[in-house]
C-alpha cells in the first residue's frame, strides 16, 4: 500500500524550470507574427523597417532593402534579407546586445516610437536563426571614425549574444563625409511569393506615413520599386517625458521611490509626474492624507497602495501635454496620401490632443476620392501607428468597427466609389490587443477621437462631390452661354440699329489660360485671368496625358499679393476638374506642375468670369 502510494505521488509530481526571455519567444514565435512561413517574410521585412525608420529621428531616412533567394529544397524556401538605413547608428559596444538578446532596447522610455516591445528586430533575426542556423551580419557606426562589423548569433537558453567575428573599418577622416547607419543581413525561411503583396502594399503604405523617406525595395526577382521622397521636412522628433498621475499603479509607485533621491513628497511628486506643480501636489497630497514632508522612501506598503490608488481617483491633475508626441501633421499626411494614391480630392483633419488611462494621444485622419485609389465593394481603410502601417486582421481592429457604423450615403458616398478613409494614431504607448502590433484594442477615448475625426473628413468630401456636380452643370451652361452670348449682342445691335454690338466683357469673360501645356516637376505659372470684373469664377481644368497625373493649385491675387484660393489638388489621367470662386480678386492664376518627377502631364485650362 505504501508502494503504491509513493508511485501515484511520483507521477503528479510537476517539474518546475526557469526558461530565459529567448527560449520563451523561440517557442512561442507565433505570438510575434511568425506564424507560416509568408507572414514570416512580412513581420521580418516590417521590423526591420521600423528600426531604420526610428533611428533617422532627426536625418532624412534612405532605407535599402534587399530580399534575395537563398535557394529552395523540397521542404522550404529561403531567403537573405538586408536592410541598410543612414540612422543614428548602434554605439559598437551595445551592438551585440541591440540585435542579439530579448528584452535589450532602446524602447523601454516613455516616448513615442514605432517599435513597442523591443524584441521585433531580434525576434526576426532569431526565427533566422531557427530556420537556417546562419549568423546575423551587423555593420554600423554613429559617425565616428570607426565602423563596427559584427557576425552573430543569438544564445537561446541564455538570452545572449553570441560572437562569432568582429571586424572595426575606418570610416572617412572628414567628419562631414563619415557614413553613419546600420546594415542587418541575416537569413530566413519563407514564402516571398505568398507574401509579395502584403509586403509591397505595407511599403507604400509606409511611403504614405513617411513621405520625407526614401525606400527602395529590391525583391527575390530584381525588380525595384522605389518609393521617393516629396516633402523635405520631417515632423518634430518625439520627447520623453514622466508618467502621468492617472497611468500609474502600485509597482510604477514603487520604482519610482526605489531610485528617487527627493526626501519629501511635495518634492517627489513635483519632480517625477508629469504636469504636477507645487498647488496641484499640495492638494492631491492633502485629498490624499500624506503629510507633505514624508519621506517616500519611508511609506509602508499599504501606503504605497493608498497613494497609487489616490493618483487614479484624483480629479485635479492636469491633462498630460500631447508635446511629447510626434504626429505626421496635416500637410505631411496630405503630402503623403497625394504621392501615393494621386486622389482627385483629399481631406485631412488633425484632432486636438487627448488621453486615456494617463496616456496622451493624437489622432490624425484622411480621407481621399478618386485618382489611383481602388475601388472595393466595403469601404478602403488604411490604418497607422506612430506612422507605421497596420496591413493583416483589418476586421478585428476598433477603426474596421468605426467606419463600418457610419452610414456613409449621408456624405453622397457609398461602398463602390473609389475612396479611401485613412486613421493615424500616435500615443507614448499604443493600445494594441496583441504582441503582432496589427490590431488596436477598442479604448473609448481612442474610438471617440476617431469617430469624430472620420465624421469630418467626410462632410469635406460630401461637400466637394455636391459642389463638383453643381460646377459641372454651371461649366455646361456656361460653354452654352459663351456660344450664344456674342450672336445674341450682334442681333441685338443689328435690330437697335447700331453700328457694332455692345461690350459683353463686363457680363462675361472666358480666357484659356492653358494650353497642352507639358508640365514638368516644378510649378509653373498659367497666363493671368483679369478678373476684377467678375464676382463669379469658374475654373475648369483638363489632364489630357493617358497615365500621368498633375498637381494644380489656384491663386488669387489681393492688396496684399497672391494668395492661394484652393490648395494642391491632384488630376489624374485623363480626368477635369471643376472648381468655383466667389468674392473679388483682381487676377487668377493657376500654378501645374507634375505629380511625380519626370512625370509630365498635359494641361488645358479655363477661367470664365460672371458678374451679377
Amino acid at each position: 500500500m505504501i508502494v503504491q502510494d509513493q508511485r501515484r505521488t511520483s507521477t503528479i509530481t510537476e517539474t518546475f524550470q526557469e526558461i530565459s526571455p529567448a527560449d520563451f519567444f523561440y517557442r512561442n514565435k507565433e505570438i510575434a507574427g511568425f506564424t507560416n512561413p509568408a507572414r514570416a517574410i512580412f513581420t521580418a521585412v516590417r521590423e526591420m523597417v521600423e528600426n531604420s525608420l526610428d533611428a533617422a529621428v532627426v536625418t532624412l531616412p534612405d532605407v535599402y532593402i534587399r530580399l534575395s533567394s537563398d535557394g529552395e529544397n523540397e521542404k522550404a524556401e529561403t531567403y537573405a534579407l538586408r536592410v541598410a538605413d543612414n540612422g543614428s547608428g548602434i554605439p559598437e559596444h551595445q551592438v551585440p546586445l541591440a540585435l542579439g538578446q530579448f528584452l535589450f532596447s532602446s524602447k523601454y522610455r516613455l516616448r513615442q516610437s514605432r517599435g513597442t516591445f523591443g524584441l521585433g528586430g531580434t525576434m526576426a533575426i532569431l526565427y533566422g536563426q531557427i530556420t537556417t542556423n546562419k549568423p546575423v551580419t551587423v555593420i554600423s557606426s554613429t559617425g565616428t571614425s570607426r565602423i563596427a562589423e559584427y557576425r552573430l548569433m543569438i544564445d537561446i537558453e541564455r538570452n545572449r549574444p553570441v560572437i562569432m567575428d568582429r571586424k572595426i573599418h575606418a570610416n572617412e577622416k572628414k567628419k562631414d563625409e563619415r557614413w553613419q547607419g546600420t546594415v542587418v543581413e541575416f537569413h530566413l525561411e519563407g514564402s516571398y511569393n505568398q507574401a509579395a503583396p502584403k509586403v509591397l502594399e505595407y511599403l507604400k503604405q509606409t511611403a504614405i506615413a513617411n513621405p520625407y523617406a526614401n525606400i527602395t525595395f529590391v525583391d527575390p526577382r530584381g525588380r525595384l520599386y522605389k518609393f521617393d521622397r516629396t516633402v523635405n521636412a520631417m515632423p518634430p522628433p518625439p520627447k520623453d517625458t514622466l508618467p502621468h498621475p492617472h497611468g500609474v499603479d502600485v509597482e510604477t509607485v514603487q520604482r519610482i521611490i526605489r531610485l528617487t533621491t527627493h526626501r519629501n513628497m511635495l518634492d517627489f511628486m513635483q519632480a517625477h509626474f508629469h504636469r504636477v506643480g507645487p498647488q496641484t501636489a499640495k492638494r492631491f497630497l492633502g485629498a490624499a492624507g500624506i503629510p507633505d514632508k514624508t519621506n517616500p522612501k519611508r511609506l509602508r506598503p499599504e501606503e504605497i497602495v493608498q497613494l497609487a490608488q489616490g493618483m487614479k481617483s484624483f480629479a485635479d491633475f492636469l491633462p498630460p501635454d500631447a508635446s511629447c508626441l510626434s504626429p505626421l501633421g496635416e500637410d505631411l499626411l496630405r503630402a503623403g496620401v497625394l504621392k501615393e494614391m494621386e486622389p482627385e480630392f483629399v481631406a485631412v483633419h488633425q484632432r486636438k490632443p487627448s488621453t486615456y488611462s494617463g496616456n496622451p494621444f493624437i489622432v490624425e485622419l484622411a480621407i481621399a476620392y478618386g485618382g489611383k485609389v481602388p475601388v472595393k465593394e466595403d469601404v478602403l481603410i488604411y490604418r497607422f501607428a506612430n506612422k507605421i502601417p497596420l496591413v493583416y486582421d483589418e476586421s478585428a481592429d476598433v477603426c474596421w468597427k468605426i467606419v463600418k457604423s457610419i452610414n456613409w450615403r449621408r456624405y453622397n458616398v457609398a461602398p463602390g466609389m473609389p475612396f479611401a478613409v485613412l486613421i493615424h494614431l500616435c500615443s507614448t504607448k499604443i493600445p494594441y490587443k496583441t504582441v503582432g502590433k496589427e490590431i488596436l484594442a477598442d479604448i473609448p477615448e481612442v474610438g471617440r477621437e476617431i469617430l469624430n475625426g472620420v465624421r469630418e473628413v467626410a462632410r469635406q468630401l460630401a461637400l466637394y462631390l455636391s459642389r463638383k456636380e453643381r460646377v459641372r452643370r454651371q461649366v455646361r451652361r456656361l460653354n452654352v452661354f459663351s456660344k450664344y452670348l456674342p450672336k445674341i449682342a450682334d442681333f441685338s445691335a443689328r435690330l437697335g440699329g447700331l453700328e457694332a454690338p455692345p461690350a459683353i466683357d463686363r457680363l462675361y469673360g472666358r480666357r484659356l489660360v492653358f494650353e497642352d501645356f507639358v508640365t514638368g516637376n516644378q510649378s509653373t505659372d498659367s497666363e493671368v485671368f483679369d478678373s476684377g470684373l467678375y464676382n463669379t469664377i469658374f475654373v475648369h481644368v483638363r489632364n489630357k496625358h493617358e497615365n500621368n497625373a498633375v498637381n494644380i493649385e489656384v491663386l488669387g491675387l489681393t492688396e496684399s499679393g497672391w494668395k492661394e484660393l484652393i490648395p494642391e489638388m491632384t488630376v489624374t489621367a485623363g480626368s477635369e476638374l471643376y472648381e468655383t470662386l466667389r468674392g473679388r480678386f483682381r487676377s487668377i492664376k493657376l500654378q501645374a506642375k507634375s505629380s511625380k518627377a519626370d512625370k509630365e502631364g498635359i494641361v488645358d485650362a479655363f477661367v470664365d468670369g460672371i458678374s451679377e
